[in-house]
């Protein structure tokens, strides 16, 4: 059994870790006013709220749950609310956009520490049997988070004004903080003696920083960012082999279960998040469709997933992580396969598979996070949620650069047409590789594996450890 006030201190960090998708999305309906108080152009705006929120958040979701590791995940949710909180004051109080994008920065950075240290927190506290309910009804709050934030943000800019959206942050992170300090935590094991990795962490910030910023602007500048970004990785890994406790140990990826479950993750956040974008834009060139109607038809994917991913958490504990998250693909596959050879007259055609997609997307995503996290050492949960909270947002990424690449609006509806079927035919193989991922998770019966087969031993993975001596 766990513990009510466990519980309840799990149910507080999952409501802060929901602002950090709420906020990414919230902030879209606000653009048009702050662009108009700020004397900016919207495209300028977006630029300094919507970016740097996105690059900060890929980019410090390793070093965040490593940090955790170290310093302890109850402690580093509480440092996390606070940046948050901080961040959300400034943006109220903000008289000018640069001081607004120091405070998108700041709440992306504490989002950025309380996701990972939910995700560990989460592998930790609960029994083995009840970890996949707990990451599906995580899931299902991420996932509700971003679907309502456009919506509560209209309603909070139509009533109160754009500054709104940043102080509606503050009473959820009051609440939840003054939850999960009610709780009580257990003791927190030694820090290793090593020092935190401050190079690898600024490494692996400028790398991935240089690498998403590159992808998002694209021409000389953003290819210029895209080779600085990649010259960068060369010294990281030389630096993280060297370090004593690195903010990303490799041997993490020698896990075949953590290695296909993190890239399982972001190649099913790649499709999704991609077409969440891709099927308003071919809705209003084919068939002039207004917001609202829109919005009606991805309501349905949002629901299934929502739905979905509350049920797969049980039914994960039950049989295992793999026969979910193979489920689960082959349910995005069909979705897909469905829209590409379907000859879109009416929008409704498409109902059925995005209903389809947010029941995949349900299925796969609890499943694979639950198996990758489950297959590392308790010492380096936090390591590893980081690098499968970066690995979801990298997905999102990279879809909606295929979608730039490959998508033309200024075409004939029959181009338009051809376009969305071309992307769908590399997000079938997208799938089938994630297919694969997801037959490579292991068998149910290292879902249920505890700390004894996964490791305790608080030194960071790859560390020396004595080669003879009973286990402790």
């Amino acid at each position: 059994m766990v513990e009510r006030g466990v519980a309840r201190g799990l149910v507080a960090a999952c409501l802060s870790a929901a602002l950090m998708p709420l906020n990414s999305t919230m902030i879209a309906v606000a653009i048009p006013a702050i662009a108009a108080e700020t004397q900016q152009s919207a495209s300028v705006v977006t630029q300094a709220l919507v970016a740097t929120y996105l690059v900060a958040a890929i980019a410090l979701q390793s070093p965040g749950g490593k940090l955790g590791d170290r310093l302890g995940h109850w402690k580093v949710l509480a440092l996390g609310q606070i940046t948050m909180a901080a961040g959300a004051l400034l943006g109220f109080l903000a008289p000018n956009l640069p001081v607004l994008a120091t405070s998108r920065i700041l709440m992306a950075a504490g989002g950025a520490v309380v996701v990972p240290a939910t995700l560990a927190l989460i592998r930790l506290e609960l029994p083995a049997d009840r970890r996949g309910r707990a990451f599906g009804a995580f899931g299902a709050v991420m996932s509700l988070a971003a679907g309502i934030g456009p919506i509560l943000g209209g309603e909070l800019v139509r009533l109160f004004g754009w500054p709104s959206v940043f102080l509606a942050n503050l009473p959820v992170l009051a609440l939840s903080a003054a939850i999960a300090a009610s709780t009580a935590h257990p003791k927190r094991a030694a820090a290793p003696a090593a020092r935190f990795d401050v190079v690898g962490s600024v490494l692996l910030t400028g790398l991935l920083t240089a690498i998403v910023a590159g992808l998002q602007i694209g021409g000389a500048a953003g290819g210029l960012a895209l080779v600085i970004g990649l010259a960068m990785i060369a010294p990281f890994v030389w630096a993280e082999r060297r370090a004593g406790d690195p903010v990303i140990a490799f041997a993490l990826f020698r896990s075949r279960t953590f290695a296909a479950g993190t890239l399982l993750v972001a190649l099913i956040n790649m499709v999704m998040y991609a077409l969440l974008f891709e099927i308003p834009l071919l809705l209003d060139a084919r068939f002039d469709l207004g917001a609202s109607r829109i919005g009606q038809l991805l309501v349905f994917m949002m629901i299934a997933m929502v739905i979905t991913s509350l049920a797969a958490g049980r039914l994960t504990d039950q049989f295992g992580s793999r026969p979910l998250a193979v489920s689960g693909t082959l349910v995005c596959i069909v979705s897909v396969a469905l829209m590409r050879i379907g000859a879109l007259n009416d929008p409704s055609q498409l109902r059925l598979p995005l209903v389809l997609l947010g029941v995949g997307v349900g299925l796969a995503n609890p499943a694979a996070q639950n198996a990758s996290l489950a297959s590392v050492a308790s010492a380096s949960s936090g390591m590893a949620a980081g690098i499968s909270s970066t690995m979801r947002y990298l997905g999102g990424v990279a879809g909606v650069v295929v979608l730039g690449s490959l998508l033309d609006l200024e075409g004939s509806r029959i181009s338009v047409l051809a376009e969305h079927r071309s992307i769908l035919t590399v997000f079938l193989f997208v799938l089938a590789a994630g297919l694969v991922c997801a037959a490579l998770l292991g068998p149910s019966s290292e879902d249920a594996r505890d700390d004894r087969s996964a490791g305790t031993d608080s030194s960071p993975p790859g560390a020396r450890r004595p080669r003879t001596g009973p286990a402790r």
